[in-house]
């Protein structure tokens, strides 16, 4: 199971957890680690300074690299960018726009920066400035999504650049791991799976939702405010659909309904106003288990299904 991105991220396993706002601590992202991912713990978290005791925390929990996501529109974003360089933190994944404006700080800090985009042309840049790898995120995936899915956008990445591509979208199993190595991927990164680890801190309700849920069980919003979002159907879902359709709500109406819609979901387990993101993939997520579990089935599966094919 080595790959250009095991060597670079010096991991067991290519396989990445993502980072997940309001759900990607240092509880999850210490257990992946010490599996022999990478964990990845969120820069949504309450703020800068709680950024800074979760990554803390995660160093007293594992001695493995793991790194933080920066979602690039959040205000808080010059101080945590700042944050994992005086943390020392080893990888930087980056959502939500462009991170050129960090880069050259990060990169000669040593750190090693992977963007996650939803278009060829995205990742030709991301290359340009210094990335060492791109994470393809197809549209099954949970939360904000792009327009393609992971079947034809990971392989269009994969032929637009020469670092490696990390594939994301639907992937929860061997299965996804083994076609995103036949799509050319070197790696994988995971989120709806990783929900339901024993190590996942997230609100109980949260979790049975997602162990509960079938493939057909999520709907996306937001698409007509330009941010489309993936998550569990529920009451939220279906008042957010609604209000979209309603043409005498505005945007900024919406907007407001929608806000502190994931923390509530995380936190609060709140059934009625909270936003439970998750991807196709949650079909496949029937089990509360340990990270550890999660990832060596899912490679044991994979290397099984890869010599099957390699018979055939």
């Amino acid at each position: 199971m080595k790959t250009r991105i095991t060597d670079i991220l010096n991991i067991k396993y290519p396989i990445i957890q993502g980072g997940m706002a309001w759900v990607a601590d240092a509880s999850l992202a210490a257990a992946v680690s010490n599996a022999g991912g990478l964990g990845i713990i969120t820069s949504i978290f309450g703020g800068p300074e709680a950024v800074r005791a979760e990554i803390q925390k995660c160093k007293q929990l594992t001695n493995k690299p793991f790194g933080v996501n920066l979602m690039l529109q959040d205000p808080n974003t010059e101080i945590i960018a700042q944050i994992v360089i005086e943390e020392k933190v080893p990888v930087v994944t980056t959502g939500a726009g462009s991170p050129a404006k960090y880069m050259p700080a990060w990169l000669e800090a040593g750190i090693k920066v992977i963007p996650v985009l939803a278009a060829p042309a995205h990742a030709i840049r991301m290359e340009r400035i210094g990335a060492c790898a791109v994470i393809a995120e197809g549209g099954e995936s949970g939360g904000h999504i792009g327009e393609m899915n992971t079947m034809a956008l990971v392989p269009q990445i994969c032929d637009a650049v020469s670092i490696p591509v990390i594939a994301a979208g639907g992937i929860a199993d061997g299965r996804g791991l083994a076609a995103a190595f036949m799509l050319g991927a070197e790696g994988v990164q995971c989120g709806t799976c990783f929900l339901v680890a024993e190590e996942c801190t997230i609100h109980d309700n949260y979790k049975q939702k997602v162990v509960k849920a079938a493939g057909t069980d999520t709907a996306v919003t937001g698409k007509t405010l330009g941010h489309p979002v993936r998550a569990i159907k529920s009451p939220f879902t279906r008042n957010f659909a609604e209000m979209e359709k309603n043409p005498n709500s505005t945007p900024e109406e919406i907007m407001a309904f929608g806000a502190g819609s994931l923390r509530k979901a995380a936190r609060e387990g709140n059934e009625a106003e909270g936003s439970f993101m998750a991807g196709q993939s949650a079909g496949l997520a029937n089990e509360i288990r340990p990270a550890k579990d999660i990832i060596e089935s899912m490679v044991k599966q994979a290397e099984e299904v890869m010599a099957q094919q390699h018979v055939r």
